[in-house]
């Protein structure tokens, strides 16, 4: 599977601008299409898990939401 990001895509771009912590892009099937959106961590006080991956940007903006709020539940219990 070749990793790809497409800036170009206006969903791509908005969810990189909300989640600067991750890296936000587009999987490619294996006919050369779009495939899965992917968010790959950069920043571990943005995020828990490595990599999420799911089948729409909105799902996986959800996902990221939910990310957050692990972050933040992580950071009080460590206190």
């Amino acid at each position: 599977m070749e990793a790809r990001a497409l800036p170009e895509d206006p969903a791509v771009r908005r969810l990189q601008e909300e989640f600067t912590g991750h890296r936000i892009w587009r999987s490619r099937r294996w006919d050369g299409k779009p495939g899965d959106w992917v968010a790959t961590l950069r920043d571990p006080s943005k995020g828990v898990d490595q990599t999420v991956i799911r089948s729409d940007a909105e799902e996986l903006r959800t996902a990221l939401v939910e990310e957050r709020k692990r972050v933040t539940g992580r950071a009080k219990r460590s206190r």
